[in-house]
């Protein structure tokens, strides 16, 4: 995935990420990250763009959905 998300409403499905990235460029997939315990949300996501990061992270960091600002970043390496 390209960009992580976070400060997501808890009602938020995987859906709207998606819609709302697509506004900037081609969005082949968003994914919502739900706890494994409860099934609930994390408030956090990540979606994959194929269009320049820089540019939707300028667009959406700080982007008011659902009455929450959403945080758009660039993923980092994950470290085992």
């Amino acid at each position: 995935m390209d960009l992580y998300i976070s400060s997501f409403s808890f009602s938020l499905n995987d859906e709207e990420p998606k819609k709302l990235f697509s506004k900037i460029g081609n969005v082949p997939s968003a994914k919502k990250i739900l706890d494994r315990m409860t099934g609930l949300s994390r408030v956090f996501g990540f979606v994959e763009i194929n269009t320049e990061k820089a540019k939707a992270i300028g667009r959406l960091n700080d982007e008011m959905k659902d009455g929450n600002s959403i945080s758009v970043a660039e993923t980092r390496p994950r470290f085992y």
